[in-house]
């Protein structure tokens, strides 16, 4: 009874030392996690690091296609302007949390099957679990933040341009809302596919993806939804001539824009795997460099890119949503899909270079 006792007495010991050094070790996995993010965040908001990633964006995207990379600007590309459509602005301002809902929604059936119309219900009625809403709002602020360069550089310099972990839950309830919103709008365009197959119901999505009359409706409806959920009237989404108006931007800027959404995707989804997982960003850093990142994680990582390059496109020109690559994430070939892990690769190595 006594030897009893006694081991009893020495399992207890050990195995509350077990647990008191698992919380210590999760404590301190979670700091760290905590200080990478930060550490993100400051290169997030830096217009210098911002120019040099694209830079870097580029050059990886000609070196995959086996040609080199021209100058990144022309001769006296500094001061150089683009004339761009206010109309297409207007759109691509609204629109991004469309992008981001059919990659998420890409991703959701992917874990978990179900068909495009299945999900688009579950969020409008606000039926996912924590792990779905998360998922949709990193989404929601992976193409948020690829729009911010293209409206003007120093947007990335404000306070809420952060890893989203550390967004107050009223920003983080405004990429929601507007998932959300789209979600309203793309089922009713989608009901004569409600009872059809997932495939049937995809080739529904890329028409209405390529559709530039369908974009200016959303786009005035997520504008319309955005201040109504500040419990605000919503203004004329095109003022009188703006339609056909055009204005001056910055030719450097709109060359980083274009360019970069490898990195807000790559950043994303790092802040993902960190919530959803405890992963710390700089070991999922490493495997992605060494091309070691379990195939379900990597495939993530590409429906981000694949969000933040659409969300990108109608800044570019409301044209360019017509073509055959823009399209749902799940109808790409592995070619195309693999354009974007170039782009994801190349910005993890530049990352873990700076952490």
């Amino acid at each position: 009874m006594k030897y009893l006792f006694v081991f009893s007495t020495a399992f207890l010991v050990l195995y509350l030392t077990s647990c008191a050094n698992n919380a210590k070790t999760n404590m301190q996995q979670q700091q760290q996690i905590t200080e990478e993010l930060t550490q993100i965040t400051r290169l997030l908001r830096d217009s210098s690091f911002a120019l040099n990633m694209a830079k870097n964006q580029e050059a990886a995207y000609y070196k995959a296609q086996g040609e080199p990379a021209p100058e990144f600007l022309p001769e006296n590309g500094e001061a150089g302007t683009v004339e761009k459509s206010i109309r297409d602005e207007k759109i691509a301002t609204s629109i991004a949390a469309f992008y981001a809902l059919e990659c998420a929604v890409g991703a959701l059936m992917e874990q978990e099957g179900g068909t495009p119309l299945e999900w688009l219900n579950k969020i409008k009625t606000n039926q996912l679990d924590s792990s779905g809403v998360l998922l949709v709002n990193r989404f929601a602020n992976a193409t948020w933040k690829a729009g911010q360069p293209f409206r003007g550089l120093e947007r990335i310099t404000r306070e809420v341009f952060v890893s989203p972990v550390f967004l107050p839950e009223a920003e983080v309830k405004k990429d929601y809302d507007q998932v959300s919103a789209a979600a309203e709008k793309l089922t009713e365009a989608m009901r004569d596919v409600k009872d059809a197959s997932k495939e049937n119901q995809l080739q529904k999505l890329k028409a209405l993806l390529q559709d530039k009359s369908f974009a200016l409706e959303m786009a005035q409806h997520m504008e319309a939804a955005y201040y109504t959920a500040q419990q605000q009237e919503a203004p004329v989404f095109l003022k009188p001539g703006e339609d056909t108006a055009t204005i001056t931007k910055s030719l450097k800027e709109e060359k980083v824009a274009t360019n970069i959404a490898g990195f807000y995707a790559l950043e994303c989804g790092l802040s993902y795997l960190a919530t959803a997982q405890q992963k710390l960003p700089s070991v999922v850093l490493q495997a992605i460099v060494n091309d070691s990142l379990d195939a379900k994680n990597k495939k993530l990582f590409e429906r981000f890119a694949n969000a933040t390059w659409k969300a990108g496109q109608p800044f570019r020109g409301l044209d360019r949503i017509t073509r055959e690559v823009f399209i749902p994430f799940d109808l790409l070939s592995k070619e195309a899909q693999e354009k974007d892990w170039v782009q994801v690769k190349a910005a993890a190595e530049k990352l873990l270079q700076s952490l």
